[in-house]
């Protein structure tokens, strides 16, 4: 498995900071307590770090993910019923973009924590 305590890390923070903000919050508040927690943790945090798209060498776009982990691991706090296609479709190109390998969808809807890994 890919970054496998890095990702039992980044899920364990997740998870302490739903337990102490609970379900309800829009999900920049979680962003914000995750970059908290995992700092904390003693984790190297970019957060919106900007990323140039370019196609056929010429920039179209930027990409700006929530979180980046210590360099390897694209984190994406949600608040949403379930994961879609969509937000897996949409993390491989994050991931192709950032040339990571790794990303944690982290949905902060309910009073667990459910945690979705993509690899590319």
């Amino acid at each position: 498995m890919i970054h496998e305590q890095l990702s039992e890390a980044i899920i364990g923070a997740a998870m302490k900071v739903l337990n102490t903000l609970k379900p309800g919050l829009d999900e920049k508040a979680y962003e914000n307590a995750l970059v908290i927690e995992l700092r904390k943790r003693g984790h190297r945090i970019d957060q919106q770090k900007r990323f140039d798209v370019l196609y056929d060498g010429q920039l179209v776009d930027t990409l700006v993910p929530d979180l980046i982990v210590d360099d390897l691991v694209v984190a994406d706090p949600k608040v949403v019923e379930d994961f879609t296609p969509t937000h897996q479709a949409k993390m491989i190109g994050y991931l192709t973009i950032t040339n990571l390998r790794l990303a944690l969808l982290l949905n902060f809807k309910h009073a667990d924590l459910r945690w979705k890994r993509v690899v590319r």
